[in-house]
């Protein structure tokens, strides 16, 4: 009994949302992702585990750096001097790009 009123809170309270006309539920976000952009400034590639090819990509973005490894060699999808937003999931040991756009 306790779940079917719970239910039916949630349900009143997203069709209330839904009328203040600022709610919008759409696919915008695909679950399980994650999106980072910067200017690619050190590509490197390497191989972990033994037998997996990651490469490392550094983006410099609001004047601080962060790194992300990438499977596979994927130099040639992030030009240098440029500045990207890469979407992927993340993973161990290494995320697994789902799209990368030049910006």
């Amino acid at each position: 009994m306790q779940r079917l009123l719970a239910a039916l809170l949630v349900v009143v309270l997203v069709f209330s949302s839904i009328g203040c006309e600022n709610v919008f539920i759409g696919g915008a976000i695909r679950p399980g992702t994650t999106s980072v952009d910067g200017f690619v400034s050190i590509l490197q590639i390497s191989t972990v585990d033994g037998t997996t090819t990651v490469t490392f990509v550094t983006l410099l973005s609001n004047g601080t750096s962060s790194t992300f490894g990438f499977c596979g060699d994927q130099r040639p999808r992030f030009p240098i001097n440029q500045n990207v937003r890469a979407e992927f999931h993340p993973g161990t040991p290494c995320n697994s790009l789902v799209t990368i756009v030049v910006l």
